[in-house]
């Protein structure tokens, strides 16, 4: 049985989603759910799915080994990043390789690195009045948004597009495709 551990920061739909994908698998599951938001909503969603959930610091992620040494204990066969905001530190990926990976909601490398998340990025694709967005599946590195790319998808973008409408088609599209992904990544 192959282990998934979820990184979230909010509201933690992405986290709900892989965690009713894998519930009935036989290949893997999800074991934990943490979190840098002792208010996220997907501390919620774990404990009504029956899913171990913690809250950590910044300090217990960056300074100490904490955080690290949960994931250890824990021994994922992948760490899967759903809407968490935070850098990864250097120390987890290294002892992690290749088994980090993250959803972003655009088509990499457009509209990535520092800042560009959430409505960020959908406002600026509205702004510059892109004809196509989508979502990244992609491994992480030390720079954000910078890992090898996984998969994508993608979807139209209309002129009378809100950034509240192509929020509404990249959650379409990373509920139906990134369970997928990681599942395959595990069979792999």
């Amino acid at each position: 049985m192959k282990r998934i551990v979820i990184f979230a920061s909010g509201s933690g739909t992405n986290a709900e989603n892989l965690i009713e994908f894998f519930h009935n698998r036989k290949n893997a599951s999800v074991i934990q759910v943490l979190t840098n938001n002792p208010h996220a909503k997907v501390l919620d969603r774990a404990k009504k799915l029956k899913v171990s959930a913690l809250a950590f610091n910044k300090i217990a992620f960056t300074e100490t080994d904490d955080v690290l040494n949960i994931l250890q204990n824990s021994k994922p066969d992948l760490i899967v990043l759903a809407g968490f905001l935070w850098m990864f530190p250097k120390k987890i990926l290294n002892m992690f390789p290749n088994k980090v990976i993250n959803v972003h909601p655009a088509l990499l490398p457009k509209y990535g690195g520092k800042g560009m998340y959430g409505m960020n990025v959908h406002e600026a694709i509205v702004a510059n009045k892109e004809t196509e967005t989508g979502i990244t599946v992609h491994y992480v590195n030390e720079h954000y948004d910078e890992g090898a790319i996984i998969f994508q998808a993608k979807c139209a973008v209309l002129k009378t597009d809100s950034a509240q409408d192509i929020a509404d088609k990249i959650h379409e599209l990373e509920m139906e495709h990134f369970p997928k992904v990681v599942e395959k990544l595990l069979n792999e």
